[in-house]
């Protein structure tokens, strides 16, 4: 092993949840921090050590994501799409914000989805000093900008976040009782065909998103249609329980066969929403994905230069 790769390995976790939260993507994050990897391995030589490994390899990884952000329109989900948009019920894949592994509460899906909305430098802004927790002039050198701007950037970017994210303060973290209780009860009810059990946990104002449809429902009674009829009968569906984005997931197969992953958003007192991606590719990804290769539920610290 190189001097390199042992100064870069420990860090990949949280490079490649940084790079997925800036695009929106898993398939993209591994891409870009593939292609941070090959860009640091490259300029290792010339490596003065003037900041840290862990400073030196996010500015990479930020300025790789920023270009490739830069070359398409912002990801979202069904919900984030406007009602009056004309183009066809179904998207093709890169309009959609992609599942991640991962129980960490700064990945969940509306926090993503309202991250998406920013633009790309104000995302890296934010995401470098609030989530990675860097300092103001780390985070200047890394997007070069004077620490006046990025105090400024930072600040746009918590006003706009704070008009379109809810900010729920009844969310229920995935490893609860009450969490698992509903996943139980979500799981449960498919497997056995059950519709009034799996409207009994839904809360009044809970919503069903389906991708890669844009089509979505609010209210528990248009939910539950859609539930009635997609149940079928006892056996038609096994689900393995995960967390996925920091929120209880089931891994679902259909008569054998894969079929995606639905995340649950869970609070006190129901299930407030499911965004189910139907996407047979995920069920792979996800069971081949073992825990232990998840991002850190915090940082590590910064990796010495050897």
């Amino acid at each position: 092993m190189t001097d390199f790769e042992r100064a870069a390995a420990p860090l990949r976790g949280e490079l490649l949840a940084h790079a997925y939260r800036l695009l929106g993507s898993w398939h993209e994050a591994e891409d870009a921090v593939q292609e941070t990897y090959l860009r640091g391995w490259r300029a290792w030589d010339g490596f003065e050590e003037r900041s840290s490994v862990r400073t030196w390899l996010h500015r990479i990884a930020t300025n790789v994501c920023l270009n490739a952000a830069r070359d398409r329109g912002r990801r979202a989900l069904p919900s984030g799409i406007a009602a009056d948009d004309t183009r066809p019920d179904v998207l093709p894949p890169e309009t959609w914000i992609e599942p991640f592994p991962g129980d960490r509460a700064d990945l969940r899906l509306a926090l993503i989805a309202a991250m998406q909305t920013l633009p790309p430098a104000q995302r890296a802004v934010l995401l470098l000093r609030e989530v990675l927790a860097f300092p103001a002039a780390e985070v200047a050198e890394m997007m070069d900008m004077s620490v006046a701007a990025v105090k400024s950037s930072l600040q746009r970017a918590r006003a706009r976040l704070a008009e379109v994210e809810s900010g729920p303060e009844d969310v229920v973290e995935p490893s609860s009782p009450q969490a698992r209780r509903l996943l139980d009860a979500y799981v449960t009810a498919f497997e056995s065909a059950d519709v009034s059990g799996l409207t009994n946990v839904l809360r009044a104002d809970a919503t069903l998103e389906l991708l890669p449809s844009r089509t979505w429902f609010n209210g528990m009674d248009d939910c539950s249609q859609v539930f009635a009829e997609a149940v079928g009968k006892p056996g038609d569906w096994r689900m393995d329980r995960a967390v996925v984005n920091g929120q209880p997931a089931a891994v679902v197969r259909w008569h054998g066969k894969p079929f995606g992953v639905a995340v649950l958003d869970v609070r006190r007192d129901g299930i407030a929403g499911v965004t189910v991606f139907n996407d047979p590719a995920l069920v792979e990804r996800f069971e081949i994905t073992p825990f232990s290769a998840w991002p850190p539920a915090s940082p590590p610290p910064p990796a010495p230069k050897s």
